[in-house]
């Protein structure tokens, strides 16, 4: 029986795909197992260990009581789009129209697949840096489309803007920018958000943000692109859910966008999911509805445990780069002798009971080599955790 090429296409492009065609495990699912097996701590993957606010579980478990058990409207339940529009105005003074100009989705994961599904034609060109979170790679190949790439350099991984420029041309369609940026930590500023806008105003290209961690930054304030001079007309903003309310496993996420583009992705997702999480919809109203309290003390929550497990790394030896935002911080296995993070990410279970994963899983090959050395380990953990993974990682030093 012959199979369609569209998984051989979105495999590939997640560099999934072996030489003899089979699909490989990804890195995360790998290391999950590993950590299984060898009960290692896992901070591989970045999912938090700690439920979210009582005030949203319980308008979950209110929501199920009372029958929110069906489908729900296929753009998101009413007081779902309000309140991801009172959101996107109370943090940054945007107005989107709810019913016209905000989508609910099956996470930002099924945001960004239906935006580039809708917008891509065979042959688009798609902009993302470089490292990149996997799954852009997988939909940009299976919506046919061309992945140009721009590197983040280490340390600061930020891009060389004369590579960037060269890189937008009349052939790019998308141009996707994720910040706070995952896997590197990076918060782009204002500087750099400018030229984006720029040069998706030369050259026509949309621009599609996943802005999934905008509530999780130490320092550095997180600029919705949307919010720069010309660029409100051409942006898909994407968030979710799941990494402010450690509800990742409920896949609730949202874009804001001009109501012909919120169409044009409407088109392809009720042909994905078609609708989702009805009962939980609800309850991420009530979370986006907490006082400034809450987000503000969930970032500082998360800032100290960024220096828990930074300072884990540093006794044990590693390199350890800043990390302004997000779950992860990012370190060098090179002063500990170690060249090729991918080998010590597999054999970090055994040498210290904990898990991490190499950067270059979010790289093709050819930039690879440039984080050769490096790892990313995820700090969304109780602190008992971390400091737990701290004192195992330092069998390293010894």
């Amino acid at each position: 029986m012959s199979v369609s090429g569209a998984w051989r296409r979105a495999a590939g492009g997640a560099g999934l795909l072996g030489s003899d065609g089979s699909v490989r495990p990804t890195i995360f699912a790998e290391m999950s197992a590993l950590a299984s097996r060898t009960g290692a701590i896992n901070l591989g993957q970045g999912f938090p260990d700690e439920d979210g606010p009582a005030e949203v579980l319980e308008a979950a478990v209110a929501a199920i009581r009372s029958g929110a058990n069906q489908y729900p409207p296929g753009p998101g339940i009413p007081a779902l789009r309000q309140a991801v529009a009172e959101h996107q105005h109370r943090f940054y003074g945007l107005e989107p129209d709810p019913d016209r100009e905000v989508l609910i989705t099956a996470g930002a994961t099924e945001a960004i697949a239906a935006t580039l599904l809708a917008l891509l034609e065979p042959g688009d060109e798609v902009v993302t840096f470089e490292p990149f979170y996997d799954e852009y790679g997988a939909m940009i190949a299976l919506a046919g489309g061309r992945h140009v790439t721009v590197p983040l350099e280490p340390p600061t991984f930020l891009p060389d803007p004369d590579r960037l420029r060269a890189a937008v041309t009349d052939r790019t369609r998308v141009i996707l920018v994720n910040t706070p940026h995952n896997p590197t930590g990076t918060v782009f500023d204002r500087e750099l958000l400018t030229t984006i806008v720029e040069l998706a105003e030369r050259h026509d290209a949309v621009i599609v943000t996943d802005e999934v961690y905008e509530h999780l930054t130490f320092g550095p304030e997180h600029i919705p692109v949307a919010t720069l001079p010309g660029a409100q007309g051409r942006t898909v903003t994407i968030s979710s859910g799941g990494k402010t309310f450690n509800t990742t496993g409920w896949k609730v996420g949202w874009l804001t966008a001009p109501p012909e583009l919120v169409t044009a992705v409407l088109a392809v997702k009720q042909f994905l999911t078609y609708v989702n999480g009805a009962p939980f919809q609800p309850a991420i109203a009530t979370g986006l509805a907490l006082p400034d309290s809450f987000f503000s003390g969930i970032a500082a929550e998360l800032a100290r445990k960024r220096d828990i497990l930074s300072a884990g790394l540093r006794e044990a030896g590693f390199g350890v780069l800043p990390t302004d935002g997000t779950y992860f911080v990012v370190a060098d296995a090179a002063p500990l002798g170690h060249s090729d993070a991918v080998g010590f990410c597999r054999a970090l279970p055994e040498l210290a009971g904990v898990v991490g994963v190499p950067l270059a899983a979010f790289c093709r090959p050819e930039y690879a080599a440039r984080t050769a050395s490096l790892g990313r380990f995820a700090f969304c953990k109780r602190e008992a955790v971390l400091t737990e993974a701290a004192a195992r990682l330092s069998a390293l030093r010894a």
